[in-house]
């Protein structure tokens, strides 16, 4: 005890925090890898190709789209992506799912309502936000982007036909499979984690509220302020409901809309799978695409 005695106040803050943010993610990950774990063994390339619509175009709008039932957290999406991609799912099917999930699920649009007074109005201005971004990169990946966005040197696992195997060894797979990717995955929740905890501390919020004095300041101040606290999507309306009165509408749907896309944990998992390039392209697209609705949205309100 005389160890941590002896440490500076903001050193036991980040240790505080830093643990806050993996008994808060940590959960997530978890499911992420469990449902990760199942797909491996239940998903194969034929029922995927069996289920996906044949057009392009309504493959994006599928991806976009299904998050409503599916309750996922950003920080156990990536690796559910990524076996998605291995079972054949197209990147522009995939991709509109990872932008969206953890938005437009029940969970979160329960929270976002709730936090905000039971408005549907920011509940409305989040879903459509979210939709927008997802059916944007959809696009570009479909008919003009290079839709191969694992990385090439990509360990893909050997994919086993489970066909035959009685459920009760399918079940052990499956679940040998979700601790391999939940140990896998939780090196890089470790390390974005403690650099998401330490901005926290060394970059102080109320130096980025003051900053934004123009709509635009302070949707980019906002942006930053998500990929810096880097909350789970279930928690972030309550942050984002205190910062209303303060920022006003648009900011705040910038905040809720980047954090669950793009954040210094979720960043720190993507790098582990997917190409650089494309890295840059998500986060690029996704933040225009948001920074443009965020200003329409401050001058139609």
């Amino acid at each position: 005890m005389s160890i941590f005695q002896n440490l500076p106040s903001s050193v036991l803050q980040w240790m505080a925090i830093f643990l806050s943010i993996i008994i808060e993610a940590l959960p997530f990950v978890l499911l992420g890898s469990l449902l990760s774990g199942f797909i491996e063994v239940y998903l194969t390339p034929e029922r995927v190709h069996k289920y996906l619509p044949k057009q392009k175009f309504f493959r994006i709008l599928f991806g976009t789209l299904v998050g409503f039932v599916f309750p996922s957290c950003e920080c156990g999406i990536v690796p559910i992506i990524t076996r998605f991609l291995e079972k054949k799912v197209p990147s522009y099917t995939a991709v509109p799912f990872l932008t969206t999930a953890p938005i437009i699920n029940p969970i979160v649009l329960f929270a976002t309502y709730s936090a905000f007074g039971n408005s549907f109005y920011i509940l409305s201005l989040r879903l459509i936000g979210a939709i927008i971004v997802a059916m944007s990169l959809g696009i570009l990946l479909g008919f003009v982007l290079d839709d191969k966005i694992l990385k090439d040197n990509y360990v893909s696992h050997e994919q086993e036909d489970f066909s035959q195997v009685p459920w009760p060894k399918k079940i052990f797979h499956a679940l040998a499979h979700a601790i391999d990717e939940f140990f896998d995955t939780g090196r890089y929740l470790i390390f974005g984690s403690l650099v998401a905890s330490a901005m926290q501390i060394y970059v102080p919020t109320h130096i980025l509220r003051t900053l934004g004095g123009t709509p635009l300041l302070a949707i980019l101040v906002l942006m930053l302020m998500a990929f810096i606290l880097s909350l789970c999507s279930e928690a972030d309306a309550f942050i984002g409901a205190s910062l209303l009165s303060t920022l006003g509408v648009g900011p705040v749907t910038a905040f809720l809309l980047i954090g669950p896309m793009v954040d210094i944990k979720n960043l720190m998992m993507m790098l582990k799978s997917f190409k650089l390039r494309f890295i840059a392209q998500f986060v690029g697209v996704s933040s225009t695409v948001i920074i443009v609705y965020c200003l329409l949205v401050g001058v139609l309100k």
